[in-house]
């Protein structure tokens, strides 16, 4: 059984800067991150496709956030930068170890507070 380990969270100013990553113990086919705000929906935020990196944001993020992976290391990472109030939430990786199949795979989530 495939396992993702999620580290970096943490707490930050306004305009700040953040990175996670997430290690996985084994194959994925694409990784993403996912972040779910109290009494909000999770919603996808971006996703990285392991082979040719091939990535996909959110609007909310585009143009802050950048997806990356280091397939040597197995782990993906998420730099955030120029973040906001409303980036807070807990993020979670997860991973689809196939083409065309759901997120089967999911990090423990790690809390990002934005907050002056």
């Amino acid at each position: 059984q495939v396992e993702l380990v999620e580290s970096g969270g943490g707490s930050v100013q306004p305009g700040g800067s953040l990175r996670l990553s997430c290690t996985a113990s084994g194959y994925t086919y694409s990784m993403g991150w996912f972040r779910q705000a109290p009494g909000k929906e999770r919603v996808q935020v971006a996703y990285i496709l392991n082979d040719n990196g091939a990535t996909i944001y959110d609007d909310s993020v585009k143009g802050r956030f950048i997806i990356s992976r280091d397939n040597a290391k197995s782990t993906m990472y998420l730099q955030m930068n120029s973040l906001k109030p409303e980036d807070t939430a807990m993020y979670y990786c997860a991973a689809k170890l196939a083409p065309g199949v759901e997120f089967s795979l999911w990090g423990q989530g790690t809390q990002v507070t934005v907050s002056s």
